[in-house]
């Protein structure tokens, strides 16, 4: 068994690095999204990408793999440009949505076409939270390979809107102090200032901000913290 130069472990460490840097450049400049949001089409481009530097790591050429990135970036990029502009392209590229049940009947054409068994889909909308066909109105296979669901008007919540109840609209909750120190960017932008929270964690019988784990100011002005 051949020994292992030292250069060539610098070599990798330094590829490795390289590759990743390249990556991440690359998976910024076509976009961030989930994979829920990828189509067939970027799927299997950033598969290409990824082991194109993976293989950079024990390759001895650098230029080539990083132009063979860069060009499925870009090319990804303007099929996505293309999609963006044409719905033929976008259909083609991304599908189109599959209606597999609709006003208590299913479209065994389209379960057909979604390769879904119907034990999965039924299992799908058990996950959420309709265990009762009778109550579902039309079942979509999106375009991203998740399952939508809509219920017959019957069994959908109530809502305040139902009862003609007027609510106050609800607004993100501003994090103030995380890990025992004061956000203040957060805290500025929440129309605060540090004799409030002062006087917040004081109500609180809380001595200092490096004594909680996590504070939040909700919509009603009022601190919520949570100490070690």
């Amino acid at each position: 068994m051949s020994s292992i130069d030292f250069m060539d472990i610098i070599r990798v460490i330094l590829a490795s690095i390289f590759s990743v840097v390249a990556l991440f450049l690359l998976t910024k400049l076509i976009g961030n999204r989930q994979m829920s949001q990828l189509s067939m089409f970027d799927y299997i481009n950033g598969i290409t990408i990824g082991s194109i530097a993976a293989e950079i790591t024990y390759s001895e050429e650098f230029i080539l793999p990083i132009i063979a990135m860069v060009i499925y970036a870009l090319f990804s990029i303007l099929v996505s440009y293309w999609a963006s502009k044409s719905v033929k392209c976008r259909r083609f590229l991304n599908g189109t949505p599959l209606i597999l049940f609709d006003n208590g009947n299913f479209n065994l054409d389209s379960l057909k076409k979604s390769r879904l068994d119907l034990n999965e889909l039924l299992g799908e909308c058990r996950n959420q939270g309709y265990f009762n066909v009778k109550d579902i109105q039309t079942i979509v296979l999106e375009t991203n390979g998740k399952i939508s669901v809509l219920s017959k008007s019957d069994k959908r919540p109530t809502t305040p809107e139902d009862l003609n109840v007027i609510v106050d609209n609800q607004t993100i909750p501003i994090n103030l102090i995380v890990n025992g120190k004061v956000i203040s960017d957060n805290l500025k932008a929440s129309g605060k200032n540090d004799v409030w929270l002062k006087n917040q964690l004081d109500k609180l019988h809380i001595n200092s901000a490096k004594d909680v784990l996590l504070a939040f100011c909700d919509e009603t002005n009022s601190l919520t913290a949570f100490k070690y």
